[in-house]
């Protein structure tokens, strides 16, 4: 069914090569896609390349980076995630995951988009959407954490677009699945969602049909 609602779902993050998507996925932690997107234009004006990056001072990153969420951290690790690419891995951004999460900046998470978007692996990247997502169509079951999320729909969803699947989660979460106040009635998936019977459940018994 997300096939029909959201067939071309990719990431919202604006980006010309992987590198800018490193850069803007690293940024985006705990900010939203369309501050980043406000913000990355003139940082990869000023930076189009990991060289440049790695050859400027923290504090001239750090003007771009002001109005996103933890700048100095996020001004510390574009740096040294910078130099380390150029000096290690010739500017070139590696496609293993562990690689990657050598990178100052990149966990598990950013390495599995960095996979899954740019060199098409079947990696599954959690955020909270997906992971409140899945939680609630029943594709997990008790997963407590990212990572139990991740395994658990590696495990149960193998034969499927696994890159498709996760930007369709994450869409979903972002606009109709919500955190607060999910829009239940416009979904697609309400027939088959755990979420959704158990609130219809809930509706009934505090008002039972007389």
């Amino acid at each position: 069914m997300l096939n029909q609602s959201i067939p071309k779902a990719e990431t919202e993050l604006k980006y010309n090569n992987p590198y800018e998507l490193l850069v803007a996925v690293i940024l985006s932690a705990q900010c939203t896609d369309k501050r980043i997107n406000a913000v990355t234009p003139s940082l990869f004006n000023r930076f189009p390349t990991p060289e440049a990056l790695a050859a400027a001072s923290e504090e001239e990153i750090y003007e771009y980076l002001r109005s996103v969420s933890y700048p100095n951290a996020k001004t510390h690790n574009l740096s040294l995630m910078a130099k380390r690419l150029v000096e290690v891995y010739q500017s070139v951004v590696p496609s293993d995951t562990a690689e990657l999460q050598t990178l100052a900046g990149v966990g598990r998470k950013t390495a599995n988009v960095i996979a899954s978007v740019i060199f098409k692996q079947a990696k599954m990247p959690v955020d909270t959407h997906v992971h409140r997502v899945s939680a609630r169509l029943g594709l997990t079951k008790n997963a407590k954490n990212v990572r139990q999320t991740e395994e658990q729909l590696m495990k149960n969803l193998k034969g499927y677009d696994i890159a498709l699947l996760h930007h369709q989660l994450i869409l979903h979460g972002r606009y109709v699945c919500k955190a607060r106040k999910p829009l239940c009635t416009d979904c697609v998936l309400k027939d088959c969602c755990l979420f959704y019977e158990n609130q219809q459940k809930e509706h009934q018994n505090f008002f039972p049909v007389k």
